[in-house]
């Protein structure tokens, strides 16, 4: 696998999206970082660490509804393995006007747009959530 970062976000926007419980991911700490985010935010409602079959640790992420409908409506991956952005923090771009959240890679660790503003640190923009 190329980008395990992207196969995370296709499978939450899979199963947000199918109208699944949980999705269930291989473990990182990138990924996990990336759900904490998500939760904050109230994208999830929950994530957890589990195994799988063969003993290896898995990302276990409960998804959020609202009326039936995903609270997590869509994810873009911006930055890529081929195509790195990286964006000085007085230009990070705002999604949807400041209704999603970009989360970037920071030397601070990620996150997202609203705290690298605040905190005056740039980084390398991940994704846009909304």
């Amino acid at each position: 696998m190329t980008d395990p970062v992207s196969d995370f976000l296709t499978r939450l926007r899979n199963a947000s999206k199918a109208g699944l419980a949980e999705c269930i991911s291989p473990h990182s700490k990138l990924k996990q970082s990336l759900a904490a985010i998500l939760k904050a935010e109230g994208y999830i409602s929950d994530f957890s660490d589990g195994t799988d079959s063969q003993g290896h640790k898995t990302l276990v992420v409960k998804m959020k509804y609202v009326a039936n409908a995903p609270a997590l409506t869509a994810v873009n991956r911006v930055s890529t393995p081929g195509r790195r952005l990286y964006f000085r923090y007085t230009e990070i771009p705002r999604v949807l006007n400041g209704l999603g959240i970009a989360i970037l890679s920071t030397s601070k660790g990620l996150l997202k747009d609203q705290d690298c503003r605040r905190q005056k640190v740039g980084g390398e923009l991940v994704c846009n959530v909304w």
